[in-house]
């Protein structure tokens, strides 16, 4: 597999061209969102600088909510933010990408056999919206749209834990996952794409919770995103994904993007 190339990589200022906050939303959130999407979808790169003053000037607010919103990508484990230094963006780690994955799939397991045993007692409307979701990823595919594809495998993911009765929970499996949706983007920029692969695999997933079936909604959910050992297995025969991750968490050691 031939990795993808790296990228110089653009200014906060172009990265925000056109970004605008909502007066009906939390800035905090709205900022946060912004900057994380950013960070995982590989636009900024591990080691570039943050600038707070920069992210309010363009976005027209003041530098507290842009602050809070830098706290909250810390404890994310997305940004460094260093004392008369400012903040940087982390480095990409396998070892944290590995925890991350052990906690998703064991919280998972728990969320996907609970909705099993409620789903026979929930309303159709529930299975429906998963027959929607799986539709649109179809057509996500067909349209070769990745960043859309990826919204919608987290719609359908979290709609698990909704119909679990536990919703806070994927927020908690969610709030550890940053270096895995970041692997997930370097993957399909490196061309590891199985869109039609996983949209079959959710489908089985859907079938086996819709019919109350909690051992083989487990199956089928270990089936598609596998236990760590797995997840090891597969990035040993990714040689030059892992190469990629390295070169871009050598971007580091870049001078103009670890200015004071």
């Amino acid at each position: 597999m031939e990795n993808a190339p790296l990228v110089q990589p653009k200014t906060i200022s172009e990265l925000l061209l056109g970004k605008r906050l909502s007066s009906n939303k939390s800035k905090v959130s709205q900022i946060f969102g912004i900057l994380r999407a950013m960070i995982v979808e590989i636009r900024m790169l591990p080691g570039q600088q943050i600038s707070e003053l920069e992210v309010a000037e363009i976005l027209h607010t003041s530098k507290t909510p842009v602050r809070e919103a830098l706290i909250r990508l810390e404890d994310a484990g997305l940004v460094n933010i260093v004392p008369k230094r400012g903040t940087f963006v982390t480095p990409i780690r396998i070892d944290r990408y590995l925890e991350a994955c052990f906690i998703r799939v064991n919280l998972e397991i728990g969320a996907v056999r609970k909705a099993a045993r409620r789903s026979l007692s929930a309303s159709g409307a529930f299975c429906e919206r998963l027959d929607a979701n799986l539709s649109q990823q179809e057509d996500a595919i067909e349209r070769d749209d990745y960043r859309a594809f990826f919204e919608l495998d987290e719609d359908f993911h979290r709609a698990l834990y909704e119909l679990a009765g536990v919703p806070g929970v994927w927020w908690t499996a969610k709030g550890v996952q940053a270096d895995v949706d970041r692997v997930r983007h370097l993957k399909t920029q490196n061309n590891i794409r199985r869109g039609p692969e996983i949209i079959r695999q959710h489908r089985s997933i859907r079938d086996a919770v819709c019919a109350g079936n909690p051992a083989e909604a487990e199956a089928t959910l270990l089936a598609h995103i596998g236990g760590l050992g797995s997840e090891i297995e597969t990035l040993s025969r990714q040689p030059g994904l892992l190469e990629h991750i390295e070169k871009l968490n050598a971007a580091v050691k870049r001078p103009q993007l670890l200015r004071a």
